[in-house]
């Protein structure tokens, strides 16, 4: 992007850096460019998405143009556009987000729906459950945002990603109802968990194998967490986890809430069938998803030794 101000006395208003830099990052390849280029651009001038359409005309002053400039070369090289401005909207909510912790996705957004459906259905108004991975706390922090009463465990084995997690509790209010804990799957100290066990268990984990790394896009393989998405071998080791030890942390009836990857249903089906103590509730996706997201196990009968951290 030449930036004088002005290109063949053209000048560079908010109009035309959004058609510009549209066109620049689609033909770099990155996804959903347009949406991209607003983000970047409403930071850059600090302004709401919806501001930039009132001000078409207008020519930002030098410095931000510079600004924006650097934020597009960094898109352009598939750096997370989420990571340049520092925040991701999840179910309505703001999320600071840093390389520390997975970018919130849309489709995550169904186990935060299918929870509090969950509550809904049993009569729960103060549920207390456990978020596994919790990152950036979106889960977390959604559920008890539309859950006045309800009280959370989140635990994740980085201890950078619960820093980021305890900002967005303290920012949204919910700070006093989650207790953060750094803790690897379900190595959960005694203390953490409630004398009765959790209502329910929520968790999008690491679920891609290493075969399928290599096939994720750039700026998700080479900017992400890797230990928030991958684990070793066939991307199902947690969910063996939850099937095998989760019984001794929920009560009986509770249930365990799990974001799976595409074709993953009826090996995680298996998985927490071979144990005779789950039901498989269902299995929910968005309407306008193609691919199964969210899968529900009940627990039927407590067993397994609860791992001690």
């Amino acid at each position: 992007m030449v930036d004088q101000g002005t290109t063949n006395q053209t000048p560079w208003t908010v109009a035309r850096l959004l058609q510009w830099t549209q066109q620049y990052l689609a033909q770099r390849g990155v996804d959903e460019a347009r949406l991209a280029t607003e983000v970047l651009l409403s930071h850059a001038l600090n302004c709401r998405k919806i501001e930039l359409y009132t001000r078409f005309d207008s020519v930002p002053d030098a410095d931000k143009r510079a600004a924006f400039r650097e934020l597009v070369k960094a898109a352009a090289d598939h750096a997370p556009v989420a990571y340049l401005v520092g925040h991701k909207e999840f179910f309505s909510l703001e999320f600071e987000v840093t390389p520390a912790v997975l970018i919130p996705r849309p489709e995550t957004e169904m186990l935060v729906m299918r929870a509090l459906q969950l509550c809904e259905e049993h009569g729960w108004e103060a549920p207390q459950f456990l978020d596994v991975g919790t990152g950036s706390g979106c889960l977390a922090v959604a559920i008890l945002k539309h859950l006045p009463a309800a009280k959370a465990v989140a635990i994740d084995i980085s201890a950078q990603a619960l820093e980021v997690a305890q900002r967005n509790a303290s920012e949204h209010e919910v700070a006093e109802r989650v207790v953060f804990a750094q803790a690897d799957r379900l190595g959960l100290s005694a203390g953490l968990v409630p004398d009765d066990g959790f209502d329910f268990l929520v968790s999008n984990p690491p679920y891609v194998s290493v075969a399928e790394m290599a096939t994720l896009p750039k700026n998700v393989r080479d900017h992400e967490p890797a230990v928030a998405l991958t684990v070793e071998g066939d991307g199902l080791s947690f969910y063996r986890t939850f099937a095998d030890t989760g019984g001794t942390i929920l009560r009986v009836g509770g249930s365990i809430l799990v974001e799976i990857g595409y074709g993953k249903e009826e090996a995680v089906v298996g998985i927490f069938s071979r144990t005779g103590c789950w039901e498989h509730v269902g299995t929910w996706r968005d309407p306008q998803d193609p691919h199964d997201r969210v899968m529900e196990f009940r627990l039927k009968e407590a067993r397994g030794i609860r791992q001690e951290a």
